[in-house]
């Protein structure tokens, strides 16, 4: 009876335990975020940013006929061998340009006749390895456009990442 009794016991706390073994889901702030060979959040983050200020402290836009400047982001292709939303990296400049002042920017799928400036761009990567080593360097590539097609400002940032395969071969 004894023996019955601790077994029923210990299976009823067996829930108990496992649940008291898990992880509780936490917000990841500054450089302990998750980093993978892929593009991760922080990575279209950090490079539109870049690329924002470059372009928010260069003089194209204070040379717009309006101000603050009407701008549309055109496509941004994503020329990479992943999948991912590239509304993330549009959503994100312009929201960046938005706040900056010096910009407004067009939220209606392009469909204004006369705006200052085109933003477009392109994701580019490419693979290499050698030995145990793996290479992916991601490149954000943007460019302003004139209503004449002409590039008034581009700028491109590449982020690099390396990894070593596992001796176990995982």
């Amino acid at each position: 009876m004894k023996t019955k009794f601790s077994f029923y016991a210990l299976f009823a706390l067996c829930p108990l335990l496992w649940v008291g073994c898990g992880t509780t889901a936490h917000v990841v702030e500054g450089p302990n975020k998750l980093t993978t060979m892929g593009i991760d959040t922080q990575d279209f983050a950090g490079k539109a940013d870049e690329m924002i200020q470059s372009l928010v402290e260069s003089t194209v836009l204070d040379k717009a006929p309006k101000k603050p400047a009407i701008l549309v982001v055109g496509r941004i292709l994503n020329n990479t061998s992943r999948q991912f939303d590239m509304d993330l990296l549009a959503k994100k400049i312009r929201v960046a340009l938005n706040k900056s002042g010096k910009a407004m920017t067009d939220t209606t799928g392009g469909a204004l006749s006369d705006p200052d400036f085109t933003l477009s761009g392109k994701i580019i990567d490419t693979y290499a390895r050698q030995g145990e080593k793996r290479q992916h360097a991601y490149t954000f590539q943007l460019s302003l456009s004139n209503p004449q097609g002409l590039a008034v400002w581009e700028d491109e940032k590449e982020i690099t990442k390396q990894s070593e395969r596992g001796a176990a071969g995982f």
